[in-house]
């Protein structure tokens, strides 16, 4: 099951370094169902909430993921992101991911600092063992241009002139987690018309993304995603490929 939410994570992982639109963001929770797809099989597997509160000059963020009881008995996920972005410009100003997965326990905390374009993320990382003694680690990452992490670029994801992306180009930008600094590669493949979770018909740009670390090395499978054509820009539709099926991930309201 975990593998699933890392998936749906992987979704906001979009970040391009592209022309935004004038308009902000108001109050919001978008709603999402995921599900695991093998052969004649398709079944919920969890429920995702994405929320934004406008609390001044900023955004305060937060993504909470779980899943459904028949797969609590395989791999029980509970998932929380918290994050604070600027509302002028949507950079980080902080990050934290509180994961309760199969009985363990983590927490990712992240404070962004910049210097013109030169990023840097402090990363503290607190564990659990069997014991159930916690231990600290302390990481500093860095990078040049446009660094977001898997909550904040949700919202920069929705900003973008997809008609700035067309005929294959690709963009790419940063990523920090908790301990590492990966590369992603977005690639726009037009527009399409999807079938929902409910069977409606929505029309979508279906973008294509490539994680690497090293510059090189491949560190995910490809993940493609379908974001609504309106000026919300919603992503509506994720598909990533698992060992054995896929995870799927659909948009079911607000």
């Amino acid at each position: 099951m975990r593998k699933f939410f890392t998936l749906f994570a992987g979704l906001t992982f979009l970040i391009f370094s592209m022309s935004l639109s004038a308009k902000g963001f108001a109050d919001e929770n978008l709603h999402y169902v995921i599900t695991y797809k093998w052969g004649l099989i398709h079944k919920d597997a969890g429920d995702a909430t994405l929320s934004l509160r406008n609390n001044g000059k900023d955004y305060n963020i937060m993504l909470a993921a779980r899943t459904k009881p028949w797969a609590d008995r395989f791999y029980q996920v509970r998932d929380t992101l918290l994050g604070k972005i600027r509302m002028n410009d949507l950079r980080p100003l902080s990050y934290t991911k509180i994961a309760h997965e199969k009985g363990k326990y983590g927490k990712d905390v992240i404070k962004y600092s910049y210097s013109g374009s030169n990023v840097k993320g402090h990363c503290t990382r607190f564990r659990k063992n069997k014991e159930g003694n916690i231990s600290e680690s302390e990481k500093t990452l860095q990078a040049t241009g446009p660094v977001y992490d898997m909550l904040s670029v949700f919202y920069y994801l929705r900003l973008i002139n997809y008609d700035d992306l067309q005929n294959g180009k690709t963009v790419k930008a940063t990523v920090f987690s908790g301990s590492k600094a990966e590369t992603i590669t977005i690639k726009s493949l037009g527009k399409e018309t999807i079938s929902l979770r409910d069977k409606t018909k929505r029309e979508a740009y279906h973008i294509r993304f490539n994680f690497t670390t090293g510059g090189k090395k491949k560190s995910s499978e490809d993940i493609d995603s379908w974001i609504s054509t309106d000026p919300m820009h919603i992503p509506l539709y994720l598909v990533g490929q698992l060992p054995v099926g896929q995870v799927r991930v659909y948009f079911t309201g607000n």
